[in-house]
């Protein structure tokens, strides 16, 4: 067996860290925390269910990105005894309570919507248009501060793309504000509360799926593992490959297990054909931790299953 080891803490960084240090996510941290007690004195104050909603959608920003500065900070630890593959996956279950507090606070906020139409309230459209307004600019100054990060790391780029999103709850809660000033609407607030709400659960399920696979093991969404099979076994002194796993160590890396059946019997041969392997699985499919292992073709044969439609095969362990 041959392993190719990348452990993800030796000299290993964050994707987008160049551009966005601990100390700027920690400040958008912090004034994101600020801006969401501000926001939950002002509904109180003002009655408002929309600016509560709009405060709530902030803070799990502000735990989003403080979860994702503690996850990056985990991840920078070198590989150990305990888990050998590094700590990468930390940003991975970091995104999945992220998620899931998303989907509570979405479904929590449609609760209390529909318990306001029931039972409407006053609401005080200048502490509502004040407040929200405060949260614009904020929201547009963590924006600016995550744009920094969001090129390099698709994490970076969905918290930048949740504060632009927190810009536009804001703006909506401000026109709530002034259709209760001019017309007492007081409905207003509660349509922006229902579609505040909306946009979190449908961000939240949205993005759900790929965490769970990301966490499950498996295939990376971008890899075609028949294209793999035909890569691989169009190199020169490869028969057949069976056993053949494609996986993500954390979100960006990838790891890649497979059995090959030689059509030499040469161990220096062999060497040759692993060292053709990893550069071609690195180059076309982004995989940098490989683990290959050679077989016989009575070894190789226990267990297969056919793939429809291919000449390869895939067996199960």
């Amino acid at each position: 067996m041959s392993n190719q080891h990348t452990h993800g803490g030796h000299g290993h960084h964050s994707h987008g860290e160049e551009n966005l240090s601990d100390r700027q996510l920690i400040f958008a941290v912090a004034i994101n925390v600020l801006l969401t007690l501000a926001q939950i004195v002002g509904g109180i104050v003002s009655g408002s269910l929309a600016l509560i909603a709009d405060a709530l959608h902030n803070f799990s920003d502000a735990a989003s990105l403080g979860l994702a500065w503690f996850a990056r900070r985990i991840g920078r630890r070198p590989a150990d005894r305990r888990m050998t593959f590094g700590y990468a996956q930390g940003e991975v279950v970091a995104a999945l309570i992220n998620l899931t507090t998303l989907l509570i606070i979405g479904f929590y906020l449609l609760v209390e919507a529909i318990n306001r139409f029931a039972d409407p309230q006053p609401i005080e459209g200048w502490t509502v248009i004040a407040v929200a307004g405060v949260a614009l600019v904020i929201d547009l100054v963590t924006a600016f501060i995550t744009h920094r990060g969001a090129k390099d790391s698709i994490n970076m780029k969905a918290a930048f793309l949740h504060n632009v999103s927190d810009a536009m709850a804001s703006v909506g809660v401000i026109v709530a504000g002034i259709l209760i000033l001019l017309y007492d609407l007081y409905l207003a607030d509660l349509v922006i509360t229902v579609i505040i709400a909306a946009y979190v659960i449908w961000q939240g399920l949205s993005l759900m799926p790929r965490t769970v696979r990301l966490l499950m093991g498996a295939v990376p969404d971008d890899v075609e593992l028949h294209e793999i099979m035909d890569e691989l076994e169009a190199i020169d002194g490869v028969e057949s490959i069976h056993h053949l796993h494609v996986w993500n160590l954390g979100e960006h890396r990838r790891a890649l297990e497979v059995h090959i059946l030689p059509s030499h019997s040469s161990l220096e041969r062999f060497e040759d054909v692993k060292r053709t392997v990893r550069l071609r699985v690195s180059s076309r499919f982004g995989i940098e931790h490989t683990t290959l292992e050679a077989c016989l073709a009575t070894d190789c044969n226990e267990g297969l299953i056919a793939q429809a439609g291919h000449s390869g095969r895939v067996s199960e362990d």
